[in-house]
């Protein structure tokens, strides 16, 4: 038996306007997003070189520049490099550049004694940058992992990280890069009392224009593997590091670990990693309204670059998305390996 099909109905031109008209809405959203202008007047959060600091690692030689596999265009820089580095940087408008080594293995030992070296890899490349970009902010991290043969940030006792013991290396350690020219000494650690120690230590040798920014709420983070390889700590490292950085699950704990940060003397404080942790940048800021900087980590930036490179993302597209995400919630500033094509991108969109 054949089945008959109706005939769909007519719509009248007065009904499809009807049904065009629609909602009797007074409030349409839409209207401030319709052109590129309309979204530029009324856009909450902006992304400016300002906001960026680059971290560079360093090597030894002369003319070097090393490829870290793990990291796609992130190289370790001799120290005649870093200097073209900052040259670039500066150029770009970027405000400061953060100095990370990795350190010959057969100067590491058990205490990080090439930590206190005055001729160590940073203090060299403070040194030699300074004379030729004197007005680029120079960061430098202080923590014992780059130099210690067991891969931690402090001294060990058997499978114990000795506090005291450590802050008062990591003091020696901020004063001699303070002295090669370091204008920010960023104690990673996590050691308890440090900040209030190396301020200290700085300001009872003079440097009482040397900023601190603490990594004040530094987490044990599977996002830190490539750095790892950067600095070669990877292969030296003993155990884990939950002992004294923070318990992923933990929020109000960065609290106050910020709050003892700020007392003890730090001019800013960092949340590490970056985007896993965008609530507790949100936190910082709004509880303590000081200075606060997000480090988007060597696991963030490997995870985009990857996906670009094997097409899952438009690369430069996902690269500004996170780094406004961080302006957004509330961060004053991100370190991150995208600092030059970012701000390559920001110059070329002016």
């Amino acid at each position: 038996m054949a089945t008959s099909l109706r005939p769909s109905p007519k719509v009248e031109p007065a009904q499809r306007e009807a049904k065009a008209a629609g909602l009797d809405l007074t409030h349409r959203p839409r209207r401030n997003r319709k052109s590129e202008w309309a979204r530029r007047l009324v856009r909450e959060n902006v992304l400016t070189t300002d906001d960026l600091i680059w971290p560079i690692f360093l090597v030894d030689g002369v003319k070097q520049r090393v490829a870290v596999p793990s990291m796609p265009q992130v190289e370790r820089f001799s120290v005649d490099e870093a200097v073209r580095a900052a040259v670039r940087a500066a150029e770009l408008g970027i405000p400061a550049i953060a100095l990370f080594p990795y350190t010959d293995p057969s100067l590491r030992d058990p205490h990080g004694s090439e930590a206190l070296n005055h001729q160590n890899l940073v203090c060299n490349a403070c040194r030699a940058i300074k004379k030729e970009v004197p007005n680029i902010g120079l960061v430098t991290d202080v923590a014992l992992d780059p130099y210690t043969s067991h891969g931690h940030d402090g001294v060990m006792e058997g499978e114990e990280i000795l506090n005291d013991e450590t802050v008062a290396i990591l003091v020696g350690q901020a004063l001699n890069q303070a002295r090669a020219g370091a204008d920010i000494i960023a104690p990673s650690d996590m050691m308890d009392g440090r900040v209030a120690a190396i301020r200290a230590g700085l300001d009872g040798e003079g440097f009482h224009h040397v900023q601190i920014m603490a990594y004040a709420a530094k987490y044990a983070s599977a996002f830190y593997g490539p750095f790892r390889d950067a600095v070669g700590t990877n292969a030296t490292l003993v155990g884990d590091k939950r002992t004294y950085q923070m318990d992923p699950a933990n929020s109000d704990e960065a609290l106050r670990e910020v709050e003892m940060d700020i007392a003890e003397g730090a001019d800013m404080v960092m949340v590490k990693p970056g985007m896993p942790y965008l609530d507790i940048v949100r936190r910082v800021k709004e509880t303590f309204g000081a200075p606060t900087f997000a480090y988007q980590v060597s696991g963030e930036y490997a995870m985009i670059m990857a996906a670009a490179n094997n097409g899952w993302l438009d690369g430069d597209k996902a690269m500004m998305e996170s780094l406004l995400a961080f302006k957004r919630a509330g961060a004053d500033g991100v370190l991150t390996y995208f600092a030059v094509r970012a701000a390559e991108k920001l110059k070329a969109m002016r």
